[in-house]
């Protein structure tokens, strides 16, 4: 019996959708590549109107809407994809909560057909999870062969031609980040224990290639040396442009989450226009309007807003009647604004007596409640 899962890799959530793309487009694909370039694209970003196959495949539907996963440029997408197309490492790098993770997977699912070929950058990561380890036991037992070697999944991916993606590459220590340097660069491991057998040297197939993510905000525990930087493509990854999309986008998120646990969410489409402009006053400094906003040391990320949007629409659907969400939005803000600094707390009064109190001063119904729950933040 397979246990529940809180959350899919995207090549199970949207499995659908990765063979009916593999079916409607049928073009050339780089070597190793379930999906063409382009349906890769219109797998990340959605293709807008419904797609019709060209002739009938059994299990799938005749026509279908690929839905958009990540809102952002579709040219930078083009280019990541082009980037992987060429087997050149790709490094997407930005703010925290600007969903670099979520579209390396996508990216990941979309060209092999599996994401979980992961390593997660830390202080505490080592050259063997970038390379290969052993089974001590069967070492002991037997010395070194091709049974106790333990890959990588940097090694299962040169074996398969897949994706590997290496997460917050600039948290790995030096040596460790050394390590891909060669890999990128010779697509080849060398394991010297097996001298002279069939499997002292793994060659990457044609197909492998690395995605690897960089936190701007946070720089880890060294930088990135002159010679990793250069096997790396960089494509930085801004936050969300249109307040519309970065709402409907919230939403969506915080829809899913609530799916998870058989609760509806029911929060108003007001309220979480006003969650999102609030959280992009405070990420911009500046307010739609154009007045000045004293901006807090935490980032203000989309991921943030959708954690708050969720705690919303659990308060409503778990204590429903008690209070409007509206209420609980002060308090849930000062939580994110003080994560990094309390004394951001400050700053977060300071936006309320600026550009809460100058919009409630226009009429606007909501923004005057907003106001009215100033007191909220003094406590």
């Amino acid at each position: 019996m397979t246990a529940a899962r809180q959350i899919d890799p995207a090549e199970d959530a949207f499995a659908e959708e990765l063979a009916f793309l593999a079916a409607y487009d049928a073009g050339r694909r780089p070597p190793g590549w379930r999906l063409t370039p382009r349906a890769v694209v219109t797998f990340v970003t959605g293709s807008g109107d419904p797609l019709a196959l060209p002739e009938p495949v059994d299990g799938l539907p005749s026509r279908m809407l690929i839905t958009p996963k990540f809102v952002g440029e579709r040219a930078l997408v083009e280019r990541a994809v082009v980037t992987l197309a060429g087997e050149r490492g790709l490094l997407l790098v930005g703010e925290p909560g600007t969903a670099k993770s979520m579209l390396s997977e996508l990216l990941a699912a979309a060209v092999s057909g599996t994401s979980q070929l992961v390593v997660q950058g830390t202080a505490g990561t080592t050259e063997d999870q970038l390379r290969y380890g052993w089974n001590y036991a069967l070492l002991l037992a037997e010395g070194p062969s091709p049974r106790a070697l333990v890959p990588s999944p940097v090694f299962n991916a040169m074996r398969t031609g897949a994706v590997v993606r290496v997460e917050e590459v600039t948290r790995c220590l030096p040596e460790v980040q050394d390590a891909l340097v060669s890999i990128l660069s010779d697509r080849r491991i060398a394991v010297p224990e097996l001298s002279g057998t069939a499997g002292a040297t793994v060659h990457a197939t044609p197909g492998f290639t690395v995605i690897a993510t960089a936190n701007l905000r946070d720089r880890g525990v060294s930088e990135m040396s002159a010679a990793l930087k250069r096997r790396f493509n960089f494509e930085a990854v801004g936050p969300i442009g249109d307040l519309a999309a970065e709402t409907a986008l919230v939403r969506r998120q915080a829809t899913a989450a609530l799916d998870r646990v058989d609760a509806p969410f029911a929060v108003d489409d007001v309220v979480l226009e006003v969650l999102v402009t609030a959280f992009r006053d405070l990420r911009n400094g500046v307010s739609e309007e154009g007045w000045a906003v004293e901006r807090p040391s935490t980032v203000m990320s989309t991921a943030e807003a959708v954690a708050v949007a969720t705690a919303l629409g659990l308060s409503d659907a778990y204590f429903p009647g008690d209070r409007d969400p509206l209420s609980l939005l002060p308090g849930h803000l000062l939580g994110v604004v003080r994560k990094d600094d309390p004394g951001d707390a400050a700053r977060l009064l300071g936006y309320w007596d600026g550009a809460v109190r100058r919009r409630a001063e226009t009429g606007a119904r909501t923004w005057r409640r907003l106001w009215e729950l100033r007191d909220v933040l003094d406590h």
